[in-house]
C-alpha cells in the first residue's frame, strides 16, 4: 500500500505548472511579432519571443528511468483583441508491482496578449490514475468562476475565486527572465488546488553542455514557487530551443521528438524508489510506545525539524542520526477544536471536501455522540481501514470519489480519513514519508507512504491503511501531501545504519 508513483506523478504535475507556457522555447532575444497579431496591437514580450512552431515534446525521467512525456506550447491566437494560449500536458505511466498506472494532466490557459494581460480562462483536464475530472475557469468582474465536470455526475459550480493575479508574463517566467536578463516575479493559479502562489525566476550563469554531440552555450533560469519550494531549472539554446528541464535533483525533462517522447519504458517504480536498509528494523520499532534510530545520508538540513516523533542529531561526517518514536497522546480534548495552525487543517478544499454533504453525513454516523477528539479519531481510523478495499489500481484524488468507490491505496485511506476528521471539527492533515516494509523479495526497505496527523489536544499520528490508532515508529515523515518539496529525496536518501 505504499505510493511512489502517486507521489512523483502529483509532484511532476505541480512542478510542471511552473512551466505553464512554453519552457521549450526559452530565448535570450526577442523575435518579430507573430503574423497572426496585427502590427498595431501591443503584445507582451513573453509572447513575441522566438519559439519552435507547434510546441515541443519532452521525455520525462525519474532517476534516469523514463516514466512519461510532456508537451508545451504558447501561441498567439488570431483575432482582436490579441489573446495568447498556453498548453501544458503531462502523461505519467509506470508499473506498480504487476499493474500499469497512468495519469494524464492537461492545462490550457488563455490570456490577454498585451503587456500585463490578465488570465481570461483555463481548462484543466485530469484522467486516469486519480480519477477523471475537468475544471473550467472563466474570468468575471467578481473573480474567476470555476465549474467542475465529472463523469456520471451533474456539473458543479465551485465557489468563485478572487480575481486572478496571474498574467500572461507568468505563462513562461523562465523565458521572460532570460529575455529581460533580470529576475522576475509573478503568480500562478495552481491547477490542482486552485490556490494562487507567488513565483520568482532568477537568471543564472550560462553553462556549456554537449547537445547532439556538439558543445553549446545554454542559457539557464530557475523558477521557485512558494508552494513547491523546489527549483525548476530550464536550459535553452541561443535560438530559443529548450534542451533540458531539471525538477529538483530527481526528475528531468529532456527534449525529444514527438515519436520518441511518446515511446515509454514501463518502469517498475516500487523497487526503483524504495530505500534499502542495511538490515531489518527491530521488533521494538513496531510497539507503541516504541522507537528506532536510523543513520541517514543525503537528508538536507531543512528536513531536520525536531518534533514530538522525530529527533535529529548531526554527525561529524555529514550523516544524520534520526530517532523515530511513537506514543499515544497524553492530552485529549473534546471536539470541536481550534486549529493551532490557524485554520488550514480544518478547511474544506477541492481535494479534501470536508463540507460535502456525503462526507458530513458519514462522519456523523461513524463518530456518533463521541466528544473526545482522540476517541473520535480512532473511530474514523478504524472505519476507513475496515470499509476501504486495498486496491492500488483504484486511485482517486478527491474525498467524495474515494467514498463513492470505497477502495484505494494509502492516499485514498488518508484522504477520506482527513476529510471525515475535519468535518467532525478535528484538525487533520495528510503526512508524506516512508514506511518500513519487507516485501516478498525479503529485502528490508523503506517505501513511500501516506498517513494522517490529527490534533486532539496535541498532535498525534494515525495510519488508516494499517489500522494503527498510533502510527508506529517505522513511519518517517518528510512533508505534507501535495508539496513537491520532498521529491528530491527520492533516490538521494540512504540509510547506512540501524540502531
Amino acid at each position: 500500500m505504499t505510493r511512489p508513483l502517486r507521489l512523483t506523478s502529483l509532484a511532476v504535475v505541480s512542478l510542471c505548472a511552473l512551466l505553464a507556457g512554453a519552457p521549450s522555447a526559452l530565448a535570450q532575444a526577442a523575435a518579430p511579432p507573430s503574423k497572426a497579431a496585427p502590427a498595431k496591437a501591443a503584445v507582451s514580450d513573453v509572447v513575441k519571443a522566438a519559439r519552435p512552431k507547434g510546441g515541443e515534446y519532452f521525455g520525462l525521467y525519474l532517476m534516469d528511468k523514463k516514466v512519461g512525456w510532456l508537451f508545451t506550447d504558447l501561441e498567439l491566437l488570431p483575432g482582436e483583441p490579441a489573446r495568447a494560449k498556453a498548453t501544458n500536458q503531462l502523461v505519467f505511466k509506470a508499473m506498480v508491482g504487476t499493474r500499469v498506472s497512468e495519469r494524464v494532466h492537461r492545462e490550457e490557459r488563455v490570456y490577454e496578449a498585451k503587456p500585463g494581460g490578465q488570465l481570461l480562462s483555463f481548462t484543466v483536464t485530469q484522467q486516469g490514475d486519480g480519477g477523471d475530472q475537468t475544471l473550467v475557469g472563466t474570468a468575471t468582474p467578481e473573480g474567476v468562476r470555476v465549474v467542475r465536470k465529472r463523469p456520471g455526475r451533474p456539473d458543479e459550480t465551485l465557489k468563485t475565486l478572487p480575481p486572478a493575479k496571474e498574467r500572461v508574463e507568468d505563462a513562461d517566467p523562465a523565458r521572460l527572465a532570460l529575455l529581460r536578463k533580470a529576475k522576475v516575479g509573478g503568480f500562478t493559479l495552481d491547477g490542482l488546488d486552485l490556490e494562487t502562489y507567488g513565483i520568482v525566476t532568477t537568471v543564472e550563469p550560462p553553462e556549456q553542455r554537449v547537445v547532439n554531440g556538439v558543445k553549446v552555450k545554454l542559457g539557464k533560469a530557475s523558477t521557485l514557487s512558494e508552494k513547491e519550494k523546489v527549483p525548476v531549472t530550464a536550459y535553452v539554446t541561443q535560438r530559443g530551443e529548450m534542451v533540458l528541464v531539471d525538477f529538483g535533483t530527481t526528475m528531468q525533462a529532456r527534449k525529444e521528438t514527438e515519436a520518441v517522447a511518446r515511446r515509454l519504458d514501463l518502469v517498475e517504480v516500487f523497487g526503483l524508489t524504495r530505500i534499502v536498509l542495511p538490515r531489518a528494523l527491530p521488533e521494538a520499532a513496531r510497539a507503541v510506545p516504541g522507537r528506532v534510530t536510523l543513520v541517514v545520508q543525503g537528508l538536507p538540513e531543512k528536513f531536520r525539524v525536531q518534533t514530538y516523533r522525530q529527533q535529529f542529531k548531526a554527525l561529524p561526517d555529514g550523516r544524520v542520526e534520526v530517532t523515530l518514536s511513537a506514543a499515544a497522546p497524553k492530552t485529549r480534548q473534546p471536539r470541536p477544536l481550534v486549529d493551532p495552525d490557524g485554520g488550514e487543517n480544518l478547511k474544506s478544499t477541492l481535494v479534501v471536501e470536508s463540507d460535502a454533504p456525503a462526507i458530513v453525513e458519514l462522519s456523523k454516523k461513524v463518530i456518533g455522540e463521541e466528544k473526545d477528539a482522540y476517541a473520535a479519531a480512532q473511530k474514523v481510523n478504524a472505519w476507513v481501514f475496515k470499509n476501504l478495499e486495498k486496491d492500488y489500481g483504484a486511485s482517486a484524488d478527491r474525498a467524495t470519489d474515494v467514498l463513492n468507490q470505497k477502495r484505494g491505496d494509502c492516499t485514498e485511506h488518508s484522504l477520506l480519513a482527513v476529510a471525515m476528521l475535519r468535518s467532525a471539527g478535528i484538525p487533520a492533515r495528510r503526512v508524506d514519508g516512508v514506511l518500513y516494509m519487507m516485501n516478498a523479495d525479503g529485502v528490508p526497505a523503506l517505501y513511500w507512504h501516506e498517513w494522517v496527523e490529527a490534533f486532539v489536544g496535541e498532535w498525534t499520528q494515525l495510519d488508516p491503511t494499517f489500522n494503527q490508532p498510533v502510527a508506529d515508529a517505522t513511519h518517517f515523515a518528510f512533508g505534507e501531501e501535495g508539496n513537491a518539496e520532498i521529491t528530491p529525496l527520492i533516490g538521494a536518501l540512504k540509510v547506512t545504519d540501524v540502531k
